[in-house]
């Protein structure tokens, strides 16, 4: 019978956006994790630390090396819970990751989980599951991202906006389909009339553009990581909120939500997929269908509030020094908790299973009648109905954890 509280070792990978050698939190957080053997090379870049039991990059538990998978195959009662199992199965339906941005990810969405099925069905090893991939991300370091649809009254004013006007044939008659044939209009441009348009952005007077003045910041950027003849820059500065936040900040992104994140080191979890459709921001060799992309977007998020996550109120604390983010999905939530030297919080049992990870600090955890080394790095699988204390012996203690209920 396996332990309640597991030691993980997890992986990061390489990835052309992340951040190089030293300075990728991915990557740092991964070399301190016990037993992986990592060594961060300094010409190499590092972009995300995966913690869970997806495929792709499994976790592993440290003392024995076994897949954390089958561990969970063979004490589905005790680790994973009744509730749990009944709801999502013996996978745990969740995956965090650390992730370190330098430059713009694909401009994508996660399809849906009817789309998912029909492209798994289609192509089983490009889209190699069946599921949803709704997510978060939690800033560690200032952040950036595009994320959801501006207003439509801003994107109206972009629009009439000469160098842009050729995207919009519906003028006067503006709705949501509107700005998804205004989508699919900018992602089939030529690279001729995407690099003219992105060089009239550029030179555009700031005070003709209102609260989108910062768009002509951004043209070089862009330009700059992906060139001027990129479909995604213009969907991007167009279309999309751009938004940035703090550490300890957070955005959801929903299913069919198209996003693009920019720069900075975050957490990100997300429902157990790896499911996503690109269509800027990289080679056009690795674009999908943009008439598939742009049949399944959502505009749920059509301002740049509704994206934000707000903390709420931890309800497993006991001293109240730590908070939660409760997304609108079914899959996970995550309790932080954040504690100077000598503080301590005890955390009621959740009735599902969790990972934590610890992104700063040092101190000790007690659980299921042990207790736990906890350095930066160090990441603990913890099963259903388990008890956790935590006591910081440092001034930036920090632990992630998410769990499913």
């Amino acid at each position: 019978m396996a332990d309640s509280v597991i030691q993980l070792k997890c992986y990061c990978n390489n990835m052309g956006w992340g951040k190089v050698g030293e300075n990728s939190l991915a990557a740092r957080l991964c070399s301190k994790t016990p037993g992986t053997d990592f060594k961060i090379e300094n010409d190499k870049s590092y972009a995300e630390m995966w913690m869970g039991t997806y495929p792709d990059l499994p976790s592993y538990v440290l003392k024995t090396g076994e897949d954390l998978q089958e561990v969970l195959n063979n004490n589905k009662e005790k680790l994973i819970g009744k509730q749990v199992l009944d709801k999502f199965g013996a996978d745990l339906p969740f995956l965090p990751k650390i992730l370190s941005i330098r430059a713009a990810l694909p401009l994508q969405i996660h399809p849906d989980i009817e789309l998912s099925k029909k492209l798994h069905k289609e192509d089983p090893e490009k889209f190699t599951d069946e599921n949803h991939k709704p997510e978060i991300a939690v800033a560690l370091s200032d952040f950036e991202a595009f994320c959801g649809f501006k207003p439509k009254a801003d994107i109206q004013m972009l629009l009439d906006v000469e160098c842009l006007q050729k995207f919009d044939s519906d003028k006067g008659k503006w709705s949501d389909n509107t700005l998804r044939e205004v989508c699919k209009s900018m992602l089939t441009a030529s690279e001729e009339t995407v690099a003219s348009t992105m060089k009239a952005l550029g030179d555009l007077s700031k005070g003709k553009l209102g609260n989108q003045a910062y768009i002509v910041d951004l043209v070089p950027q862009l330009i700059d990581q992906y060139g001027a003849a990129d479909n995604g820059s213009l969907v991007a500065l167009c279309l999309m909120n751009y938004m940035t936040f703090k550490p300890g900040e957070a955005i959801w992104i929903p299913a069919d939500g198209i996003h693009a994140y920019l720069r900075g080191d975050i957490v990100e979890c997300m429902a157990r997929s790896n499911n996503v459709l690109n269509t800027g921001f990289c080679p056009p060799a690795d674009r999908d269908n943009v008439d598939t992309f742009v049949r399944a977007l959502t505009f749920q998020q059509h301002d740049d509030k509704k994206p934000v996550l707000e903390r709420s109120k931890c309800e497993h604390t006991s001293t109240g020094k730590s908070y939660m983010f409760h997304p609108p999905m079914s899959e996970f939530n995550i309790i932080v908790t954040e504690l100077k030297s000598g503080e301590t919080d005890s955390l009621k049992a959740v009735a599902g299973p969790s990972i934590m990870f610890m992104t700063s600090g040092q101190g000790k955890m007690k659980a299921d009648g042990n207790e736990y080394e906890l350095q930066t790095g160090y990441i603990y699988f913890i099963g259903q109905g388990v008890e956790v204390s935590y006591e910081s012996s440092s001034q930036d203690f920090a632990v992630y954890r998410a769990y499913a209920e």
